[in-house]
């Protein structure tokens, strides 16, 4: 027994290997920090592109004057999607709203135009054309008796490694514009 309790103070006593085991102690929360914190700033650089994506093809379709061609939406909606290099498009949705308010503030969809996957759409289930659409009271109350383009980016967002995040995050933006021709904007 006095051996045995030799050996037990001789162990205690001991600091070589300390620094081994204290690594290995740290090192998988340490790596699950950074990889957490990468693939967080891999979700939020996506969802800025989003927003700028949203904002781009609003913006352009706002400086029309009077009229905008279904060649030159597709053009709008092509450049706007470069936007989003380096991920990849596939899952990313476009929507272009052409919204009408009276005087008296009621809405009404005048055009609605997508574009997801490559595909382009000239109608929109989403919003019909002719029917309400629902926009903030500070724009119908800015916009009476004018348009407002609506324009709307969706992105599946598949995070990178996977290992933290291991979801697909649903990444919604929109920017609502006045043309800046004022009037109203009609899709040819």
């Amino acid at each position: 027994m006095g051996k045995l309790m030799k050996y037990l103070r001789r162990f205690i006593r001991k600091e070589t290997g300390t620094a081994a085991v204290e690594f290995a102690l740290v090192v998988p929360l340490m790596l699950t920090l950074y990889l957490g914190s990468s693939e967080a700033a891999a979700l939020l650089t996506a969802d800025r592109k989003v927003q700028t994506v949203s904002g781009a093809v609003g913006d352009l379709v706002a400086r029309a004057n009077k009229t905008i061609t279904s060649d030159q939406m597709k053009d709008y909606f092509d450049a706007a999607t470069s936007i989003m290099t380096p991920y990849v498009t596939t899952g990313l949705t476009q929507t272009v709203t052409a919204v009408s308010v009276s005087s008296t503030g009621q809405t009404t969809v005048l055009w609605s135009v997508r574009f997801a996957d490559g595909r382009y759409s000239g109608t929109v289930a989403d919003h019909p054309k002719g029917q309400p659409y629902t926009l903030p009271a500070e724009t119908i109350a800015i916009a009476k008796g004018q348009t407002v383009i609506a324009s709307e980016a969706r992105y599946a967002y598949k995070p990178l490694l996977g290992l933290v995040f291991t979801s697909t995050f649903d990444l919604n933006r929109s920017a609502l514009f006045m043309p800046r021709f004022g009037g109203r904007i009609d899709l040819m």
